[in-house]
């Protein structure tokens, strides 16, 4: 209008080499921002559940349930903006509400709040939970609140004749974004991996969720320094709301008028004739035709978001050292070199060899990569599950036997048959009540009860009358972590480095610890030595220490492997990483430009609201399917969701087939024309929206993905 046009010229902007200062506030903003809402993502489910000690269905359901809130807000903080406060404030006050979020968040991963008898692990996991989801709702709000405003807020601090600096505030903005989402995958979980704790030395959450809750602290305080130097305009009213009273009124004036005895009329959205502009109306059927095809359009987003959920935890059961941090960022450094080499190199080839790869194309074919990206992930968890034990069932128990006895003894077990035990192998029992002989002079036997759908090991001391059973773990150790533990040969207590004190034949409780070399120093009065180990990922080992221990200097410690170490490489995900990105980059970029050319350029909000609905059904299907499919083996889950994906391109294909390709500029001459503006007034409107929308043409290549 006018009035803003004049309210906008009056203000004073000042300019640092011919860009406004205050967009430099808003890049910083915008940076700290990302960087903290996607350093907090890289380690959410991983907190929930090695920290909250959730199972995997439940910490892939309610991390689908944040994201898919994520891309619901966006829609309310456009509202907001756009009719009430306008960006400046609405940024301003979600940003507080965001902070406050990961703050919370940040706090709840204390351990020591609640750690009352100080063993490193919450006494009181609901005191966790409440105060977790309730800053998972506060940055929800936050983030998907200012979404919509950020990058909108930066384009109105340029004047109409700064359309070069405003192309490059946008290139430097999305630049701003990809770095943030690049730098925080990478470094967070490295923080997370520190020990830190004030009684006890845990895995360091509380730094992993408080650097970015620092990060958005310092967004937000930037932000508001340049407070005196933005271009603020008026909330002008929002077009999702003019569309959805004209849709509402079209539907129930079409059924007050559902009698025969009414003609019909070509379009049911002509029932809105009677109130709407016909321009309006023409508009929104062009919006209608475009969202019709994103019906199947979520099921892409109920793959593409898993690689945060069911990927990140698929990694923890493989190996890799160095490659667990680079797995964490190929995404974004994928998303940074195929946008590119599509566009330059890639679309254009495909071009000049006469092939029509339409739009709609691209997206189908983005789709069968998302496909082609989980049955990767499917062949990749086959080959985990082949290294993985062969566990017992609820109905039955497992028991090996370890023997410390100074000379070889078999050993007999009963009832039903008699069975030499293998000390390096477990045997499966389907009756739990054993009786256990052993071939000394005299025969030693003693009967036990084994645990039911449990594993346990028979330890046989230098006085093998007083055998006992001790429970072993019967799943991998979290995190690719190695369980040790170690029994006590020696005919003397024994304190070995870490561990509490050890009594003579006893056994320690298993103990985790992370890969690489490790040293123990095993003590008894004066006497001492040291026992070093290099470790994998996920084995348990039963070290057992004879009564020679230091006479040889630990070299007579032997290990017993109750668990082999994870063999599958954590590069065997870089393929399944590859796919689903170059299937973001053909169905993601692709699908916003599509739109965007498909219908009219007010209507770019409601597009927008459309596609991150999408994206939000997306991830609910993912929460569905956790809690409710509940299939045995995860390969079978991911071929499910593969499928599923394959079927829904098919129809997609079908429906692109059928669609007709519109000019939506003409559709709206000829509608202004029916209504009698003069051609030098149409002329010039489409001229001024051609020009406005091919300056945001060019930043839509990798911008959008992020954004």
């Amino acid at each position: 209008s006018a009035i803003k046009k004049k309210k906008e010229e009056d203000m004073f902007t000042a300019e640092c080499c011919g860009y406004p200062i205050s967009i430099f506030f808003i890049v910083v903003n915008e940076f700290c921002e990302r960087f903290s809402y996607y350093g907090m993502r890289a380690v959410l489910v991983l907190y929930f559940r090695y920290f909250l000690l959730w199972d995997d269905d439940l910490a892939t359901s309610i991390y689908h349930a944040f994201v898919a809130l994520c891309y619901l807000t966006p829609i309310l903080g456009a509202i907001i903006a756009d009719s009430w406060l306008g960006k400046f404030k609405t940024i301003i006050y979600l940003s507080i509400v965001y902070a406050i979020g990961q703050v919370t968040m940040a706090i709840s991963t204390i351990h020591d709040i609640t750690d009352a008898n100080r063993d490193g692990t919450p006494d009181n996991f609901t005191f966790h939970i409440a105060l977790s989801m309730l800053g998972l709702i506060l940055i929800a709000l936050g983030t998907g609140g200012i979404k919509p405003c950020v990058a909108a807020f930066g384009g109105d601090q340029f004047q109409e004749h700064q359309s070069r600096q405003l192309n490059t505030f946008f290139s430097v903005f999305y630049l701003c974004i990809n770095a943030g989402s690049l730098l925080s995958t990478l470094i967070t979980p490295v923080l997370r991996a520190q020990e830190c704790g004030i009684h006890t030395q845990q895995q360091c959450y509380p730094l992993a969720f408080g650097v970015p809750a620092v990060l958005m602290v310092i967004s937000l305080v930037v932000f508001i320094a340049g407070s005196g130097m933005y271009v603020k305009t008026d909330p002008e009213g929002n077009i999702m709301w003019s569309v959805c009273k004209c849709i509402g009124f079209a539907i129930k004036n079409r059924f007050r008028h559902r009698s025969s005895s009414y003609p019909k009329r070509e379009h049911w959205m002509d029932w809105a004739n009677e109130k709407y502009d016909k321009l309006l109306i023409a508009q929104i059927k062009m919006v209608l035709k475009v969202l019709f095809l994103y019906i199947p359009l979520p099921m892409f987003w109920t793959l593409f978001d898993q690689k945060g959920s069911r990927w990140t935890l698929q990694a923890t059961t493989m190996s890799g050292d160095f490659v667990s941090i680079l797995i964490s960022t190929v995404n974004p450094i994928l998303i940074l070199t195929l946008v590119p080499i599509m566009d330059r190199l890639i679309f254009p080839l495909i071009q000049k060899c006469g092939l029509n790869f339409s739009p709609l194309k691209r997206m189908t074919v983005g789709m069968l990569f998302a496909a082609m990206a989980f049955v990767s992930a499917a062949l990749v968890q086959i080959e985990i599950d082949k290294t993985l034990p062969n566990f017992p069932s609820s109905s039955e128990s497992q028991l090996k036997v370890v023997n410390t006895y100074s000379t070889t003894l078999n050993v007999t077990i009963s009832p039903n048959e008699h069975l030499l035990i293998d000390s390096a192998d477990y045997v499966t029992f389907d009756h739990q009540d054993i009786t256990v002989s052993l071939n000394t002079n005299p025969v030693i036997t003693k009967a036990f009860s084994l645990i039911k759908g449990g594993r346990q090991t028979l330890i046989i001391p230098s006085d093998p009358t007083v055998m006992y059973l001790k429970e072993d773990v019967k799943s991998k150790p979290r995190e690719g972590k190695n369980a040790i533990r170690f029994v006590n040969g020696y005919t003397a207590d024994l304190n070995i480095t870490n561990l509490d004190s050890i009594e003579p034949s006893a056994t320690t409780n298993y103990t985790l610890v992370n890969q690489g070399k490790r040293d123990f120093v095993l003590r008894h009065g004066e006497q001492w030595c040291e026992f070093s180990r290099k470790f994998g990922f996920g084995a348990s080992y039963t070290f057992l220490i004879p009564s020679t221990v230091f006479s040889d200097d630990c070299e007579s410690i032997t290990e017993v492997e109750d668990m082999k170490p994870n063999s599958v490489h954590m590069a065997l995900q870089i393929p399944q990483y590859f796919l689903i990105t170059t299937g973001e980059v053909m169905f993601s970029v692709t699908g916003l430009q599509f739109s965007y050319s498909q219908a009219p350029k007010n209507m770019k909000s409601v597009l927008q609201a459309g596609w991150l609905c999408t994206n939000a059904v997306g991830n609910i299907i993912v929460l569905i399917v956790a809690e409710l499919g509940k299939l045995p083996k995860q390969w079978a889950e991911y071929l499910l969701f593969a499928s599923l994906l394959v079927a829904v391109s098919i129809i997609f294909s079908i429906m692109a087939y059928f669609y007709t390709y519109i000019d939506p500029a003409e559709i709206e001459a000829q509608v202004r024309k029916e209504q009698g503006l003069e051609p030098e007034e149409m002329e010039k409107e489409t001229i001024e929206m051609e020009e406005k929308d091919e300056d945001q043409k060019n930043e839509q290549g990798v911008k959008q993905t992020k954004i």
